[in-house]
């Protein structure tokens, strides 16, 4: 019984992580070493939401620019997602800093709704998409990324949006860069 080969069908040299391990496998690899500073900072204790590191609390102090901000209300803000699944993925969270929809105020919810309602409509009129994924993920386990910051996804969804990328290379394919999409939006709000 041999160990694994290589293409030409000779021994592979199995050495160590250190000097770069050379066995192969089924998976593909796609190195992003700037992941690191989220991995470190999770393990500090960091990075996870806390009042003191939060990004949806730091986001009303800086430019709406800088913030990806689009809106902003009495209780509550709407932003562009960072990470967004598709164009235009928006995020509508309270100025407070509280971890689940229970926990919320009434004036809290009730802005959150009509903030939802407004970007809807904002986003039909400037994308001209089909159809909205809108959702909470409520603490880390049910996938939340900022589990300790309520925060409600607006996901604008368009008939032809599903293409190959996804489903054959697990690449989303994002037609406009998040500053442009933050200046149609911001500009297509309505004024109060």
């Amino acid at each position: 019984m041999t160990g694994p080969l290589d293409d030409e069908g000779d021994p592979l040299e199995i050495r160590d992580a250190a000097t770069q391990a050379a066995v192969p496998d089924a998976f593909q690899r796609l190195w992003n070493p700037h992941r690191m500073a989220y991995i470190d900072a999770g393990r500090a204790g960091e990075g996870r939401g806390h009042r003191d590191d939060c990004p949806f609390c730091a986001a009303p102090y800086k430019s709406d620019e800088d913030a990806l901000i689009v809106a902003r209300g009495e209780h509550a803000y709407v932003l562009l997602n960072l990470y967004p699944y598709n164009n235009g993925h928006l995020l509508v969270c309270p100025y407070r800093h509280v971890p689940l929809y229970d926990e919320a105020t009434a004036e809290e919810l009730q802005e959150i709704g009509e903030l939802t309602q407004t970007a809807m409509r904002v986003l039909r009129q400037v994308s001209h998409c089909d159809g909205f994924n809108i959702g909470m993920n409520q603490g880390e386990v049910a996938g939340a990324g900022v589990a300790a910051h309520l925060h409600q996804h607006i996901v604008p969804r368009w008939q032809s949006d599903a293409n190959f990328f996804p489903i054959i290379a697990r690449t989303k394919s994002l037609s406009q860069m998040l500053g442009d999409t933050r200046r149609l939006v911001a500009e297509g709000w309505p004024s109060d």
